[in-house]
């Protein structure tokens, strides 16, 4: 690479972080195959690689303003950024309970009680419910955090929502978790 095409990277990417569509559209087209393919062998999987070349990109997009052509190519850059986005779904991926049965994250999985236990039966139907009476926010958060093993960070990740709000709402979920929770308990 040419120190024309440097400078051109370097306009281009002052270009996207004002918004510039076809500026990044240009970027897009010149390095949507490089970024595919460093994530194709780093996941050895097509359609995670194609998800995590279409994450580098959108955070291309979004964090623009970060790029500093003194410090490096742009292309090393994005492709930084790809590779950190491919370790860490290899990272998350390695966390995930093997024995997983559910697919959807808003959906909780099954728990099959042992039948000679009714307190643990009841209990489990307890915490069904009060799962159930959270604002969907709320409840969506906390299966992810417990269901699926995700950290706050996966998490806002995952919902494109601000950390702190994460944090919030899984603090707020767990409260009134907790006072339903108490409610059952003395009622059982």
């Amino acid at each position: 690479m040419n120190n024309i095409d440097l400078a051109e990277d370097a306009v281009l990417m002052r270009k996207v972080a004002g918004g510039d569509r076809r500026a990044f559209l240009s970027l897009y087209d010149k390095y949507a195959a490089r970024v595919y393919g460093l994530a194709l062998r780093v996941l050895g999987d097509r359609m995670t690689a194609e998800e995590i070349a279409q994450d580098a990109f959108v955070r291309m997009w979004t964090r623009a303003e970060t790029f500093d052509p003194k410090r490096g190519r742009l292309s090393s850059w994005l492709l930084t950024i790809t590779r950190r986005l491919a370790l860490d779904r290899i990272r998350f991926e390695s966390r995930r309970p093997p024995t997983s049965n559910y697919s959807n994250p808003g959906e909780a999985p099954e728990y099959v009680p042992d039948p000679a236990s009714e307190t643990e039966e009841a209990r489990w139907a307890t915490l069904k419910f009060a799962l159930n009476t959270l604002p969907e926010e709320q409840r969506l958060v906390i299966e992810l955090a417990f269901y699926h093993g995700m950290s706050h960070s996966q998490i806002a990740e995952y919902q494109a929502t601000p950390l702190g709000t994460v944090k919030t709402r899984l603090r707020l979920g767990m409260k009134k978790l907790r006072l339903e929770w108490d409610q059952g308990e003395k009622s059982n």
